[in-house]
């Protein structure tokens, strides 16, 4: 194992580009899609839950603490978890470029810091990033490498094709990738980043760069901003409508 272990320059290097591509690329659409949200289409109200969630979260219903509501898990969680979802390939181009694939339907290609064997490998976001329709597509790409290993003699076993899932524990799997997992291993956050890098802690090292850029990230006016933007629109809308006009 400790012959393919990448050495110091290129796991610094690693973690570098992924400061940098949080940097110039999370970071600034992550603001970009917060300073959407100061109108209310950009969300599917739900005028039974809107209040109480409002009144869950602040103890009260007016319509600052309804546009708090709204904006919160958007901002904390859709919005980021999409962005980084729908960016995932240019991560692995620019980040993991030294692991890039030329085969059709395969994100990296690496040697196990582990076995030692060269993986072909799909990359995923986390442990609830796929849906149904997504396993077939996963297993189509894997019987294409295993027709072309056919066809060219290549010793690839079952084991060689991998979905690599970035974040997460094993036991989060959703059940998608369970699925996936009886015929060909999914191996996710700290174990995928070991077998990457042969560096048994990369994982946290990589979270823990991430965390500093975080760190020098400070949304709070924003958000207050464009809340306020967005309470001055839901009071507007919560005023009593004259739906029977027309029949006077």
């Amino acid at each position: 194992m400790s012959q393919f272990k990448l050495n110091e320059d290129e796991l610094k290097q690693i973690i570098k580009k992924a400061k940098d591509f949080f940097k110039e690329e999370i970071v600034p659409s992550h603001k970009a899609n917060t300073l959407k949200l100061t109108r209310l289409k950009e969300f599917n109200l739900n005028p039974f839950l809107d209040k109480y969630k409002a009144s869950f979260l602040t103890g009260n219903d007016d319509s600052e603490s309804i546009a708090r509501a709204l904006v919160y898990p958007r901002v904390l969680g859709t919005s980021i978890n999409t962005i980084f979802g729908d960016k995932l390939q240019k991560f692995c181009s620019e980040v993991l470029e030294g692991f890039a694939s030329t085969t059709s339907g395969i994100d990296i290609e690496f040697f196990d810091k582990i076995d030692g064997r060269k993986k072909y490998c799909q990359i995923k976001a986390g442990p609830n990033t796929i849906n149904k329709d997504d396993i077939e597509t996963i297993k189509g790409h894997f019987q294409g490498i295993k027709n072309l290993a056919r066809t060219n003699k290549l010793n690839i076993s079952f084991d060689d094709l991998i979905v690599g899932v970035f974040y997460g524990t094993p036991e989060n799997l959703s059940n998608h990738y369970k699925k996936i997992n009886e015929e060909y291993p999914v191996i996710i956050g700290q174990e995928f980043w070991y077998r990457l890098t042969g560096e048994i802690d990369f994982y946290q090292k990589l979270t823990d760069a991430i965390g500093d850029v975080a760190s020098e990230v400070d949304g709070s006016e924003m958000i207050e901003t464009v809340i306020k933007e967005l309470a001055k629109e839901i009071e507007e809308s919560l005023k009593p409508k004259k739906v029977f006009e027309q029949l006077d």
